[in-house]
């Protein structure tokens, strides 16, 4: 769950989720919306947890920029038929040909690989500055979909003093910081942001 602060679900969750949606009968329609796309370290965020659903939503990541959104179902799961629900830019080519070329350039550079070492890394280095610095309560998240909550309510102050020295960061309510690196993301680039965030933190004690 990204937008209260990246809350990871748990695999017993969302395998009993799995279960339950077998045992009676309903779809299991996962939002990859933001955590697909090689987000978590993984293509879809679900193959985390040895379950597949029925359908799953994607878009922003799919077109790098392009504007697109993308509904994907099993074939059981889905009602509708070709030509039985119109759209006035659904098939759009310029935005399926975006989707095609992000696709095989993250293939070809191994972005969702990299998401998952920078990810581990990055979350290291959070740990680490949770350690040092009192005011970090937790650290959470898969791949470069990464917060820290922190005990002080200075999450807005945090994030302004970062931005103010480089470094984009979201602030989500008075004591998350959520952090969503590109997948390009480098060491070295990780390494900088820590350091930042380190005299930020420092700074507002």
């Amino acid at each position: 769950q990204g937008e209260s602060g990246v809350h990871v679900a748990t695999e017993e969750f969302l395998q009993g989720l799995r279960h339950l949606c077998h045992e009676e009968g309903l779809l299991l329609i996962v939002d990859e919306v933001q955590t697909g796309m090689g987000r978590t370290g993984k293509w879809f965020a679900y193959q985390h947890y040895g379950i597949e659903p029925d359908a799953m939503t994607l878009a922003k990541s799919l077109g790098g920029g392009v504007p697109i959104g993308a509904f994907l179902a099993k074939k059981e799961a889905i009602a509708l038929t070709p030509s039985s629900h119109a759209s006035t830019f659904g098939g759009n080519f310029l935005a399926c040909a975006a989707g095609c070329a992000v696709i095989d350039a993250m293939e070809e550079e191994g972005l969702v690989e990299n998401a998952a070492r920078m990810g581990e890394a990055f979350q290291e280095g959070l740990r680490e500055l949770q350690r040092k610095h009192g005011c970090i309560r937790e650290v959470r998240g898969k791949g470069l979909m990464v917060a820290a909550e922190l005990n002080n309510g200075k999450a807005v102050e945090v994030q302004n003093r970062c931005q103010e020295a480089g470094l984009i960061l979201n602030a989500i309510g008075e004591n998350i910081l959520r952090f969503l690196p590109p997948l390009i993301v480098r060491e070295e680039h990780l390494q900088e942001a820590l350091s930042i965030l380190d005299s930020v933190l420092g700074a507002v004690g």
